[in-house]
């Protein structure tokens, strides 16, 4: 069988980086995209342009995106696997945070990851033959679990896993293509450290006793994280093989504490609701109505 042909972003550290060696060292070929090639320099060195191919890329410059994905094309004529896996961290109180810094942030994390996600579909389907392809899609635990203190970045990941869900009930079965959310928990990379983790000075008034968000900030700049990331990318190499693999797969115990938590409080509220007199008189459902089929799946 043919080497597979892998396209991943944020290749220069961290998980990118660990799965750009992983999948090299398998003999597949990888295509890695960060915004500084030079870093690559050593890998580059070791490995030949037929089985390493290092494109420049800024996920939020759509021209990058376009000329990123045409490469590929002109290059290998087809492409198997994506790993959307560019992004950054925010550290600050909602109330704390510059809205540029919020702005700047969801550029690259939601919308650049947005960029990438459609363009892979569109090679899956429009120039694979024949059509089909994997997308791992990587967000975090926060978009199970906002977490105080990384609200605008919790936010970016929950409307991340919102788009992708919605764009895999959007595509066609018969297109063969899977869309994966990995939702890791903490593992140890460099998401902790200045180059990866943006920090806003402390609002005034979130130094009261207790305040959660301080002892989050006073945590996450000199934190050693639990999750081994070798692991993780070792795994993400499994889920890669395999067929059938649900939409979200959490990753480390933590976040899949945080699914079942996140599911049983779901459903808690709701069944609070469904007693609550204010209820009572609504129009809960619709039966007999002209929704589309799986609507509310």
């Amino acid at each position: 069988m043919a080497p597979r042909v892998w396209l991943i972003t944020g290749s220069s550290v961290g998980f990118g980086r660990l799965l750009t060696e992983l999948v090299l060292s398998k003999g597949e070929i990888v295509v890695a995209t960060l915004r500084k090639p030079e870093i690559l320099a050593d890998l580059a060195a070791k490995y030949p342009p037929s089985q390493l191919l290092v494109v420049k890329l800024d996920v939020t410059n759509e021209e990058d995106v376009d000329a990123a994905f045409a490469k590929v094309k002109e290059t290998f004529g087809r492409l198997d696997i994506v790993v959307n896996n560019a992004g950054y961290g925010l550290l600050a109180e909602i109330e704390g945070t510059p809205l540029n810094l919020a702005r700047t942030m969801f550029e690259v994390n939601f919308w650049g990851a947005a960029n990438i996600a459609r363009r892979a579909v569109e090679f899956f389907r429009d120039v694979n033959k024949p059509q089909g392809g994997r997308l791992l899609h990587l967000t975090s635990i926060v978009a199970l679990q906002s977490q105080p203190g990384n609200g605008y970045y919790s936010a970016s990941k929950c409307a991340s896993d919102g788009l992708i869900e919605a764009f895999a009930k959007e595509i066609d079965p018969s297109w063969n293509i899977k869309l994966t959310l990995i939702e890791p928990g903490a593992f140890q990379t460099r998401g902790t450290s200045p180059e990866s983790l943006v920090s806003a000075p402390q609002h005034p008034a979130y130094t009261f006793p207790g305040s959660i968000t301080k002892a989050v900030r006073d945590y996450v700049p000199v934190a050693t994280l639990p999750g081994d990331a070798e692991k993780l990318v070792h795994a993400l190499y499994a889920i890669a093989n395999e067929k059938d693999t649900p939409l979200r797969v959490p990753l480390g115990d933590d976040a899949v504490n945080a699914a079942l938590s996140k599911a049983k409080s779901l459903k808690a509220d709701a069944e609070r609701v469904q007693k609550a007199e204010y209820a009572q008189d609504l129009l809960l459902d619709t039966p007999g109505g002209t929704e589309p089929p799986g609507w509310r799946q």
